[in-house]
């Protein structure tokens, strides 16, 4: 079992070069959490709900749309409409520009809408951003 103070991060992505990016953009910035990699949305929920103590030390979740499987707005859907998850922030990272899945994940409870810049440096940034908002300078609720 974990220790309660280790910060958990689920990364829900498919794509092997994007998990490699955020990774490395997490170890650059000594965000040294532990993350874990769901390569699609069926996997994301099974680690979420299989074992009650993972979604007790999620401090967010990183979801891309584009899923094999489960949709990453199905993926959403499930996680916000459940009582024991639904506080969880939920970041959408991905390369959808489209209106709909805006809305739509707003509609479903999104946390943030980030589309993934396709340059290097401005991804690597983009995901530290969000670790170091979303791992030290949010409060969530306990």
């Amino acid at each position: 079992m974990i220790a309660e103070n280790v910060v958990e991060i689920l990364l829900v992505e498919d794509n092997p070069q994007d998990v490699e990016l955020t990774l490395r953009a997490f170890k650059k910035n000594n965000l040294s959490n532990r993350i874990h990699v769901a390569k699609d949305g069926a996997e994301a929920l099974d680690f979420i709900f299989s074992n009650n103590t993972n979604n007790k030390i999620l401090k967010f979740i990183m979801l891309d749309l584009k899923l094999p499987k489960i949709s990453g707005i199905d993926v959403l859907r499930r996680i916000k409409s459940d009582e024991s998850t639904k506080t969880i922030p939920v970041v959408i990272l991905t390369s959808s520009k489209e209106e709909f899945d805006i809305t739509e994940c707003y509609k479903y409870g999104a946390n943030s809408y980030i589309v993934k810049p396709v340059d290097f440096a401005k991804f690597t940034q983009a995901v530290s951003d969000l670790g170091l908002y979303w791992l030290l300078i949010n409060q969530p609720p306990r």
